[in-house]
């Protein structure tokens, strides 16, 4: 779906008016947003409008409160009732009425209701359902139209005018920079309109102000909207590059393309970047990378499992993957991350025994990749550069390509202090230095759990936290660049001629 500029939905509604189409059909869970849609564009032309709902039957669709036609409120008799009364002319609004065609008469009435509308008629039928199909005789005879997520112009005002409504009743502080106000814009991207207002209400509802630590309540709502679906799954980031080692080069490459996705770089000439791969050693820092990428920009980090799509009914998990790209799509704007994306489409480049899945899924995935226009940032990690397919190795496929090695000197007492931090330890009181030269070799995720350890033998032993402990856990295992050197040193003689450093 979509985001929307001002007077699209409108625009886009009012032509399919002056086509003559017989039917238009609008399926979406944002009612209220498109029956003012055609009552504007009913109201615009001059026409007549008339409403249907299963409550109140048949009644003026312009004029509020206006009397319902007698007996109306079945909807083969209200067909029936419009279908008849020949005078009646302009636009035939039903809100609903998809549950209803099982009915055989229903069906049959509104069938012939759209074959006396159309060109030179007067008349056309447009029907508003919340489901995402009509039964086939009705689908094959209507114009379908897809109403737009409200864009970020839009979102502002929504979000203004709600405080405004809401400080007349009782008054809100605003205590807000702009750029947090408008990280709180962007990050309503993918709700509704309906949904924007009431996240916009809970931000202020405890404590009357808006400030620019609701950023992360904005997160939270899309995160729990994720969590009804099972297709993407919500992963946290840090808050902070502070709590990031290493990676200055990805760091600098992110700051450099922080405003990329405004209006005014689009006005300078600039497409918004669409995505990078990670390559690397495993255990180096690759999904920590992803996550840098999350909270440098300051949105959601989305994960993908390709893999869990697979399905072994025919079509299904092509259906499934669409699903997902087109959830991500309504929830940007995010960073989508496919983890280990080798495993899923490994098999795409070879004569594998899944009749072609895994091409067509692959196929899927270059497509999107392609075509996508929404404000989604994809990230690729990957272990294995061999098993990848050379198609997603093209120039063009993504803005860089970038190899996590194994944390460098600096970057391995950054990694130190940060763990110590995080486990309630000052990291002065540390010989950081010694740490990370005894580090050497080791991965991010290999240091975590030196400290682990380190800590876990100074609470047996009842005292503190010493640097001996550290250095002991470190000498007491080996890292995986020397239980798998060759194959690091493989890679690492891969990457130098076709990847940029991560740090």
């Amino acid at each position: 779906m979509p985001h929307s500029t001002p007077g699209t939905d409108l625009e886009q509604f009012t032509r399919l008016m002056r086509a003559q189409h017989s039917a238009v059909a609008i399926l979406t869970f944002e009612e209220e947003y498109a029956v003012d849609i055609v009552r504007q564009t009913a109201m615009g032309r001059g026409e007549d409008l008339w409403l249907w709902t299963h409550t109140d039957g048949v009644r003026d669709g312009i004029i509020a409160n206006g009397a319902p036609l007698v007996s109306t409120e079945n909807p083969a008799a209200a067909i029936y009732s419009l279908l008849k009364d020949k005078g009646k002319k302009g636009i035939f609004l039903f809100l609903d009425l998809a549950s209803h065609l099982d009915e055989k008469r229903c069906l049959r009435l509104l069938r012939e209701l759209i074959h006396q509308s159309g060109p030179g008629t007067g008349r056309c039928v447009v029907l508003v359902d919340q489901q995402t199909s009509l039964t086939p005789v009705i689908e094959n005879t209507v114009a379908r139209m897809e109403l737009s997520y409200p864009g970020e112009v839009e979102i502002d005002q929504i979000i203004k005018e709600t405080l405004k409504t809401l400080h007349r009743q009782t008054p809100i502080e605003l205590d807000i920079k702009r750029d947090h106000f408008s990280a709180i814009v962007r990050n309503m991207g993918g709700l509704t309109r309906r949904q924007v207002r009431q996240v916009a209400i809970e931000l202020v509802a405890d404590d009357r102000k808006l400030t620019g630590a609701d950023l992360s309540r904005v997160i939270e709502s899309k995160r729990t909207l994720l969590s009804t679906t099972g297709l993407l799954e919500f992963v946290e980031a840090p808050a902070s590059m502070d709590e990031i080692g290493g990676l200055s080069r990805l760091k600098e490459w992110l700051a450099v393309r922080a405003n990329s996705f405004s209006d005014e770089a689009e006005e300078f000439g600039l497409h918004p970047p669409r995505g990078v791969l990670l390559l690397g050693v495993q255990g180096a820092g690759k999904s920590l990378a992803a996550k840098a990428v999350a909270t440098a920009w300051q949105r959601p980090l989305l994960r993908m499992d390709v893999g869990a799509f697979y399905d072994r009914f025919v079509g299904e998990s092509e259906r499934r993957l669409r699903d997902a790209f087109k959830q991500a799509e309504m929830m940007s704007p995010i960073v989508l991350w496919i983890d280990e994306i080798e495993k899923a489409f490994a098999s795409a480049s070879s004569n594998s025994a899944d009749g072609g899945l895994s091409m067509r899924m692959f196929g899927a995935l270059l497509t999107w990749m392609q075509e996508h226009r929404s404000s989604v940032f994809l990230i690729a990690t990957a272990n294995d550069i061999a098993a990848l397919p050379p198609e997603l190795m093209r120039k063009g496929r993504f803005d860089e390509i970038f190899f996590v090695d194994l944390p460098t000197l600096d970057a391995r007492k950054q990694i130190f202090s940060i763990h110590l931090r995080r486990r309630k330890q000052e990291a002065k009181s540390f010989d950081i230095a010694k740490l990370a030269t005894e580090a050497d070799g080791f991965s991010g995720a290999e240091i975590e759990q030196a400290v682990v350890a380190g800590l876990h033998e100074a609470f047996s032993k009842t005292t503190s936290l010493q640097t001996s402990h550290i250095v002991e856990a470190l000498r007491s295992t080996k890292p995986l660049s020397v239980t798998m050197r060759e194959r690091v040193q493989e890679l690492r003689r891969w990457a130098s001629e076709r990847c940029v450093p991560a740090d």
